[in-house]
């Protein structure tokens, strides 16, 4: 993976038609050696994918929100980054939840641009490379560092980037019980707005899926007013199964 400090090449795509703000950003990116490419159309996932990138900015102007969520979905791995004119808080709300890292406003000034590409980085622990055995077993999940998702044997969860962010920061605190506060800073990188229901929402989604994949057992807990916990608690009369499949999981 690509070190912070330039000397091993971050990879980047620009998905823009903006001369000013490509101009400006190139030369900046240049100056860190960091690989960079533009592209005036926004690309698919499969071409995404063979490209190897590390961040992706994509104005929405070009892609859609739509775009957003897709990318998001299919290529958990990879840091979204929007860069778009003056918009509604709805349309950057949308944009975050549908699984963006952030959000800036043109006009940028190319080391703000910069310096949270870096956040982001750094946040996802670029420069980090876990091995590829590494993982979080618990109840009969394992939640695979190298592959962005949960898994029950062989079948994956089949977790979004945010889902798999929130997954990972629930288990990482050991069962102690995190505030939405503390949740929302950690995997969306900001303040929780008053009124923001973002956790509650990601946290929904996660047990759904989580369900699915493992229905003999609970994961993530909830504590009315305060917020969410990590264990795992076998449901009663469901959970026979789970000691072949957690060999299954450890063998995968």
């Amino acid at each position: 993976m690509a070190s912070l400090s330039g000397s091993s090449a971050v990879r980047v795509a620009l998905v823009d038609d903006d001369t000013g703000l490509i101009a400006v950003v190139d030369r900046r990116l240049a100056a860190l050696r960091w690989q960079r490419e533009v592209i005036n159309y926004p690309p698919g996932p499969d071409q995404l994918a063979a490209m190897r990138l590390h961040v992706l900015i994509v104005n929405p102007a070009l892609s859609g929100l739509d775009y957003i969520e897709r990318i998001s979905s299919r290529l958990p791995g990879l840091a979204l980054l929007v860069v778009a004119g003056p918009s509604h808080v709805s349309d950057r709300v949308r944009g975050l939840r549908c699984g963006a890292d952030d959000w800036i406003t043109k006009p940028c000034h190319p080391e703000e641009l910069v310096a949270r590409i870096q956040s982001v980085l750094r946040r996802r622990r670029v420069g980090d490379e876990p091995s590829e055995e590494e993982m979080v077993v618990a109840g009969e999940l394992a939640i695979r560092t190298d592959m962005f998702d949960a898994y029950v044997g062989a079948e994956p969860a089949g977790l979004s980037r945010k889902e798999y962010e929130l997954l990972r920061q629930l288990a990482a605190a050991g069962g102690r019980v995190l505030e939405r506060e503390q949740i929302y800073q950690r995997v969306w990188g900001y303040t929780m707005v008053r009124g923001d229901r973002s956790v509650d929402v990601f946290v929904r989604k996660l047990r759904n899926k989580l369900e699915r994949v493992s229905p003999g057992w609970r994961y993530v807990h909830t504590h009315f007013g305060i917020g969410y916990r990590f264990a795992a608690e076998p449901v009663a009369g469901r959970a026979a199964t789970s000691a072949v499949r957690l060999d299954q999981a450890l063998a995968s």
